[in-house]
C-alpha cells in the first residue's frame, strides 16, 4: 500500500528508509521536491504534499531535528496514515533516544538504525485497525429508539395534559372564550388611553401630568416675576459674502494685476508650459545606473525601545513581588513565563500565536495566509527544547520573523540586467509582459522600468497591447516622448532609445505583441515591454486572451502587477491568474507568473502584508517595488526591512 517511508535529519542524512514491494522508482525526487517547496520555504502548516502521482505526508520532530516522510499513490485513500506516522515517530524516538542525543553528523552516520521489524509490526497493526473498523451497518427497526415509542406518546396536542384529558370539545370552547375576551380587553385599553390624554386648547396630545406641570410653571412665572421665555425663532440665513472690490490705484506694484499665466482658480495651467521647461524639470531626476536601491521601511528602533520599556516594567514588577513574598516567592514570580530547558507544546504557544495571527491580519496579511504561517511556526517549534531564561513570546516571534524573511527571499536568481545582456549576445530581444487587474499602475511602472533600462544603456520597444482602454496608447506615447526628451537621440547616435509599437484600438493583442517582437528583432532592440489591458480575474474571455498572448509569444518574464493596498483580494487575484494561464495554455508545462511588481508602496505606511500574501501564494519573488509617481520611484525589495516593518507593533 505504501510506496516508501523515510526518516532523515534536517541536515540531510538519511537514517532509515523503506520501499514497498514492486516499487522500482527512486523516492529521492519526491522527497527533494518536498524539501525545496515546503520545508525550506517555511510552508509546513499543512502536513501533506503532492508530487506528480504521489501524495506525501510528513511530520517534523523538532527536538531531535528529524523529518518523517511517507509516500503513497494519490488514488488511494489511506485513513490510517496520520496515526501511523505518529506511532512510527514515537517508537523511533523511544528506541534510539541515546543515539539521537549525540550531536554531530559523523555520529549519526556511524550508528546503525535497524528499524525494519518494528516498522512492519506498526504497519500491520495500522492496517488491521483500519480493516477492523470497516463500514458501520444500519440498525434494525427493533434496535432503534423509534420502535420503543407508543402511538399515544407521539400525539401532540395544545393546552397540555388538561387539554388532553378533557378532549377536543373543551378546547373549542376555550378558543371561543378567548376570542370573546379579546375585544373586551381592547375596549379597556381604549378607555384607559382616552383618560390619560385630554384634549384642551393648546394642550393637544399632552398627558394629564404634563398639563399640570405646565400650569405650575406658568403660576410661578406670574407670581415670582420671572421673565417669560419667548419661543426660540429659527436663525436667519446668512447672506453670501459679496465679491471684494479690486483696488486698482492703491498698490504701487503691478505684478498682482498680471493674470495672463493663471486660470480662474489662480493656479498655473500645465498645458501652456513649453517643452523646454519639461526637459529642465526632467533633468532633476537622479541617475539609476546599476542595480536598483532597496526599498526603505521604517527602522525597528521604536520596537527595540518598546521591548526595553517592557523589560523595565517586568523588572520593576518582579522587584515588587520579591519584596512582598520573600526570597523564593520573588524568584519564582520573576521567572514566571520563562521556559527554561522545557520542550514547547502547542498549548504553550497558542496564546502567543493567536496574538501574532491578529497582528499579521491587522498589517494587511490575508487571513488564510496568516493562519498558515502561524501553523507552520507551531509545527516548527513544537517539541523543541528551549534554553534557560527564554520567553515563549520572544521564541515564537523570532521563529515567525525568520519564516517571513525566508518567504520573501527569492528562491531563484532574479537579475534582469544580466539576462538582457545574455539575450543581446544571442541577437534577440528580452521580452517582459505585464499583466494585472484594472488600475494598479501597469503603464506607469512600465515607464519606470523603461527609464531604468535606458539608464543602463539598453534600447527599449514598448508594445501597446492594451487595445481596450481609452487613452492607453496616448499614455504610452506621452511616456515615450518624455523618456526621449530625457535621453535625446543625439546622445545615442541619432536613434531614439525608446520607441512605441502600436496598431490602435480594437485589434488582437497577441498579434500586436508578435509583430512588435519581430520588429524589435529586425531593428536590434534590446528589450520589448508588452503592456496588456487590465482585467478582473473572474472575466473568463479576457483571461483566455491573456493566456493566448503569453502562450503564443513565450516572453522571458511574466510580471504580475499588484498594488500594496489589497488584503485578501491579493490571494484571489494571483490564484485565478495562475489558474487561467494554466487552463488556457496549449503546452504541457504552461507559463505562469514569474515575478511580481508591487505598486503604491508609499501609501501603506507599515501595513506591508500584501507582499507576504503575494509571495506566499505564488512562490515567486517581488522583482520591483513602486514607491511614487516619478521615474526614479522604483526600488527592489529588502526582505528584512519589510519584515521588521511588519513585526513592528
Amino acid at each position: 500500500m505504501l510506496d516508501f517511508f523515510t526518516i532523515f535529519s534536517k541536515g540531510g542524512i538519511v537514517l532509515w528508509c523503506f520501499q514497498g514491494a514492486g516499487v522500482t522508482e527512486s523516492f529521492t525526487g519526491p522527497v527533494n521536491a518536498l524539501i525545496r517547496s515546503v520545508i525550506l520555504q517555511e510552508r509546513s502548516g499543512n502536513n501533506s504534499f503532492s508530487h506528480e502521482a504521489l501524495s506525501l505526508k510528513y511530520k517534523l520532530d523538532n527536538e531531535f531535528e528529524l523529518v518523517f516522510v511517507v509516500g503513497f499513490q494519490k488514488i488511494l485513500t489511506l485513513t490510517y496514515v496520520d496515526k501511523f506516522i505518529d506511532d512510527v515517530q514515537l517508537h523511533f524516538r523511544d528506541r534510539y533516544k541515546n543515539q539521537l542525543e549525540q550531536k554531530g553528523a559523523l555520529k549519526l552516520l556511524n550508528n546503525n538504525f535497524e528499524f525494519e521489524e518494528d516498522f512492519k509490526m506498526l504497519l500491520r497493526e495500522a492496517e488491521e485497525s483500519c480493516k477492523a473498523r470497516g463500514p458501520v451497518s444500519m440498525r434494525t427497526f427493533n434496535e432503534s429508539l423509534k420502535s420503543q415509542k407508543t402511538v399515544k406518546s407521539m400525539i401532540e396536542t395544545k393546552g397540555g395534559d388538561k387539554g388532553k384529558e378533557q378532549g377536543g370539545k373543551k378546547n373549542k370552547n376555550a378558543k371561543k372564550e378567548a376570542a370573546a375576551a379579546e375585544p373586551v380587553k381592547g375596549d379597556q385599553d381604549k378607555a384607559s388611553s382616552a383618560s390619560q390624554r385630554t384634549v384642551e386648547n393648546g394642550n393637544q396630545g399632552l398627558t394629564q401630568e404634563e398639563i399640570m406641570q405646565k400650569r405650575r410653571e406658568e403660576f410661578f412665572r406670574k407670581h415670582m416675576g420671572a421673565p417669560v421665555e419667548k419661543p426660540s425663532k429659527s436663525p436667519k440665513p446668512q447672506k453670501p459674502k459679496k465679491k471684494q472690490m479690486r483696488d486698482w490705484h492703491g498698490g504701487s506694484s503691478t505684478k498682482g494685476l498680471d493674470y495672463s499665466e493663471q486660470n480662474g482658480n489662480g493656479t498655473h495651467e500645465a498645458g501652456d508650459q513649453s517643452q523646454d521647461s519639461q526637459i529642465d524639470l526632467g533633468m532633476q531626476l537622479n541617475s539609476m545606473k546599476g542595480e536598483l536601491q532597496s526599498v526603505d521601511c521604517e527602522s525597528s528602533e521604536d520596537e527595540e525601545e518598546e521591548e526595553e520599556e517592557e523589560g523595565v516594567v517586568v523588572a520593576e514588577t518582579s522587584k515588587k513581588i520579591s519584596k512582598r513574598s520573600g526570597g523564593f516567592g520573588g524568584m519564582f514570580g520573576m521567572l514566571k513565563g520563562l521556559v527554561g530547558s522545557k520542550s514547547l507544546t502547542r498549548d504553550d504557544m497558542e496564546p502567543v500565536l493567536d496574538k501574532m495571527r491578529d497582528h499579521l491580519i491587522a498589517k494587511n496579511v490575508a487571513a488564510d495566509i496568516a493562519s498558515q504561517l502561524c501553523d507552520s511556526v507551531a509545527k516548527k517549534l513544537e517539541g523543541k527544547v528551549m534554553g534557560t531564561f527564554t520567553t515563549v513570546a520572544s521564541t515564537v516571534k523570532q521563529a515567525l520573523q525568520d519564516s517571513l524573511v525566508q518567504i520573501l527571499q527569492p528562491k531563484r536568481r532574479v537579475d534582469i540586467l544580466r539576462d538582457v545582456l545574455e539575450a543581446r549576445s544571442q541577437r534577440r530581444p528580452f521580452i517582459i509582459t505585464f499583466c494585472g487587474v484594472n488600475g494598479v499602475g501597469k503603464s506607469t511602472n512600465l515607464a519606470k522600468i523603461s527609464f531604468w533600462l535606458i539608464e543602463n544603456g539598453f534600447s527599449v520597444l514598448i508594445a501597446a497591447c492594451d487595445t481596450f482602454r481609452a487613452g492607453a496608447v496616448e499614455q504610452l506615447r506621452t511616456h515615450q516622448r518624455r523618456l526621449n526628451s530625457l535621453h535625446p537621440p543625439e546622445e545615442h547616435g541619432g536613434r531614439p532609445v525608446v520607441q512605441l509599437y502600436e496598431k490602435g484600438y480594437g485589434k488582437d493583442a497577441a498579434g500586436i505583441a508578435m509583430e512588435a517582437i519581430a520588429y524589435a528583432r529586425n531593428q536590434a532592440f534590446d528589450v520589448v515591454l508588452v503592456d496588456t489591458a487590465g482585467r478582473m480575474q473572474d472575466n473568463a474571455p479576457l483571461m483566455t486572451a491573456l493566456a493566448k498572448l503569453i502562450a503564443v509569444n513565450m516572453p522571458d518574464l511574466v510580471l504580475f502587477v499588484g498594488e500594496a493596498l489589497v488584503g485578501n483580494e491579493a490571494v484571489d487575484q494571483l490564484v485565478k491568474f495562475n489558474q487561467a494561464l494554466a487552463d488556457h495554455s496549449m503546452s504541457d508545462k504552461p507559463r505562469l507568473i514569474d515575478g511580481i511588481v508591487l505598486t503604491k508602496f508609499d501609501t501603506i505606511d507599515d501595513k506591508v502584508g500584501a507582499a507576504i500574501s503575494m509571495t506566499y501564494i505564488t512562490g515567486q519573488p517581488i522583482v520591483f517595488v513602486g514607491t511614487g509617481q516619478t521615474y526614479n520611484d522604483l526600488r527592489s525589495l529588502n526582505a528584512r526591512a519589510v519584515v521588521s516593518a511588519l513585526m513592528k507593533a
